[in-house]
């Protein structure tokens, strides 16, 4: 019998009881404290922020980023803080912006996108291959190389092996 059977309690809480003292997946609580910052910018929801640069695309996603929502009768209303040279260029993207952001959120639920010129801060730079540690492999190790002497290896070992007489 177990501890908590032998105190009268169960091993699951009960449906309307709160857990206390159980681990929790690390997504309920991620988002706690940045919840009310994205409420108050109107974003109910921050997928909207997480994934903005796979709606959009990367080339957008560099010259504009989400500031504000604003849900109105007709549909929603999305300022976007962009570079000040690049307001011009998005006000001629407008409509497949709008398209993109409707398909990802629902149909007719972003109506207008109003652009706020700004200075955005910079991404950051993908890096260069994302295998961890592969760039502090030597240079001069060419595959060529490799191969010849993994098949030098594979001769010696061949060569090294009793052969079987069955």
């Amino acid at each position: 019998m177990t501890q908590s059977a032998k105190r009268g309690g169960s091993q699951e809480p009960s449906q309307g009881a709160p857990r206390r003292g159980w681990p929790r997946a690390a997504g309920e609580t991620a988002l706690g404290p940045a919840s009310s910052a994205f409420a108050r910018a109107g974003f109910n929801d921050a997928t909207l922020l997480l994934r903005w640069d796979r709606i959009v695309g990367p080339q957008i996603a560099r010259l504009a980023r989400p500031l504000k929502w604003q849900d109105g009768p007709e549909g929603a209303v999305l300022t976007l803080k962009c570079e000040a040279g690049a307001a011009v260029l998005l006000q001629h993207q407008t409509r497949a912006l709008i398209e993109r952001l409707n398909a990802y959120l629902g149909a007719g639920r972003v109506h207008r996108l109003k652009f706020v010129p700004g200075r955005l801060p910079a991404l950051p730079e993908p890096p260069n291959h994302p295998v961890p540690g592969l760039q502090s492999l030597p240079h001069s190790v060419a595959l060529p190389e490799a191969l010849a002497r993994l098949a030098g290896l594979r001769a010696r070992l061949k060569a090294q092996r009793p052969k079987r007489t069955d």
